[in-house]
């Protein structure tokens, strides 16, 4: 399932794209000049911005692996960006293969991706939406295609937030997506934060909107006010690589990185 209306020969490569900047800090090779001068910036305002998108990636991983274990086998991921392996339906669908996962992105290059991933999977299993966050009415629509809203849906929108800027009310985005969803379904969010740096990412910011992405890091209260009215998973609002660690991990400097996460379960 893709959008018509968009196609891979839009890609625009005159001006940094926020996907292929996280492809770049991820050491990934769909990105273009105009993207490697703009990430290397940021690189050089926060020289951990390569951690920061490894230790997101596997928060994506633990978090869904929770969800699945808790028995929700539909997902719906906002901003998934371009494929890096494993990806989410992967982690998923290797504790329930029958699990049904909905991607969308509004970067046309993660289209052209996203076509060549869903004909590597069973049919009916995976499907992804060409569409902008700030556009939840539509996403739902074509989620509703693949996904039954009667059940349990776990909604993922993972370092995307921080590139909606308040001017188109990232509350209301949120509201709206979890409004269509049935009680016990689960909400997981990551998001920059400038608390412990602010000049830093103030700079930081700076660099994407100055490409164009309108992006906006928060603070812990204005992070865990997407949760209101949910229930929290323990240890609640936490960074990233503090959420749930894997069996045996030892502290490390990553333990600081600021990236807030939480997953929330609808009552």
């Amino acid at each position: 399932m893709t959008d018509a209306g968009f196609s891979a020969d839009d890609v625009d490569t005159g001006k940094p794209q926020s996907a292929r900047m996280y492809d770049y800090f991820l050491g990934g090779k769909d990105n273009h000049p105009v993207d490697w001068e703009a990430a290397e910036q940021v690189i050089s305002l926060f020289p951990a911005v390569r951690q920061m998108a490894r230790v997101n990636r596997d928060f994506m991983h633990r978090a869904s692996r929770l969800s699945a274990e808790r028995g929700i086998s539909q997902f719906l991921d906002i901003g998934t960006g371009i494929p890096t392996r494993p990806n989410l339906h992967q982690v998923v669908q290797a504790i329930n293969p029958r699990a049904r996962v909905v991607y969308a992105d509004n970067d046309p290059i993660v289209l052209r991706h996203a076509e060549a991933l869903l004909h590597s999977t069973p049919e009916g299993s995976t499907a992804y939406i060409q569409a902008d966050v700030r556009e939840p009415g539509k996403i739902l629509a074509a989620a509703r295609k693949q996904l039954d809203f009667e059940q349990p849906i776990a909604l993922s929108l993972m370092a995307l937030l921080h590139l909606v800027a308040d001017e188109d009310d990232p509350h209301r985005i949120v509201g709206e997506l979890l409004g269509s969803l049935t009680s016990g379904s689960y909400l997981t969010l990551s998001h920059a934060t400038g608390d412990f740096d602010p000049e830093t990412w103030e700079r930081v910011v700076e660099v994407y909107r100055k490409g164009g992405t309108p992006a906006q890091v928060r603070s812990r209260a204005e992070f865990t006010s997407f949760f209101r009215g949910l229930e929290l998973v323990a240890p609640g609002i936490e960074l990233a690589a503090r959420w749930h660690p894997e069996p045996g991990a030892q502290p490390s400097e990553t333990d600081q990185i600021p990236l807030y996460v939480g997953v929330a379960r609808t009552p």
